[in-house]
């Protein structure tokens, strides 16, 4: 029998899932000639997603998987978490700039974990954060959000949101 999407590191689980909200670092090339979906992070992009990935280790965030669109700046920002957090990294369409929150339930079902990060960009996850949590908030490059959701419901509740400036400052 063949096993569902994902479901080899998958855990299946009842109750609430922690859902982390990574948007992508900084990727702004001012003369920047190709198309927009390939711009990778700068130096500066990469530099500042290392601090974020260290501050989450040491937070001791513990993730069963991140997902990440598959844009270079979003899969590059993804792959750094990954080596602080010691996670597996899937790429999946859904997260590319659209993302929604018709996107986000099949995410979760395709995903199903207890800790899932989420590797996006701007405006998406603010829009998807704010229709779980009814929070007003924008998430700036690089910045994360927790949110505890209720898989089966498009609910959920903001535990903590921090910009990149508070990784950089603690480390």
């Amino acid at each position: 029998m063949k096993e569902p999407f994902g479901s080899d590191d998958s855990i299946r689980t009842e109750g609430p899932m922690q859902l982390y909200f990574l948007r992508h670092g900084e990727a702004d090339w001012p003369n920047w000639k190709k198309s927009d979906d390939e711009r990778p992070l700068t130096d500066f992009g990469k530099k500042e997603m290392r601090d974020v990935a260290k501050f989450l280790a040491r937070l001791n965030v513990s993730l069963n998987l991140i997902v990440t669109s598959p844009l270079p700046r979003a899969s590059q920002t993804a792959e750094i978490a990954a080596d602080y957090l010691k996670a597996k990294v899937r790429k999946d369409e859904l997260l590319a700039p659209g993302f929604g929150m018709s996107e986000l339930q099949t995410v979760l079902k395709r995903h199903h974990a207890k800790a899932l990060m989420l590797v996006g960009h701007e405006p998406d996850f603010t829009t998807v954060i704010a229709g779980l949590t009814g929070a007003s908030l924008k998430l700036s490059k690089g910045g994360v959000a927790l949110i505890d959701v209720k898989p089966d419901s498009e609910e959920g509740k903001l535990l903590w949101l921090f910009p990149p400036k508070i990784a950089r400052k603690s480390n």
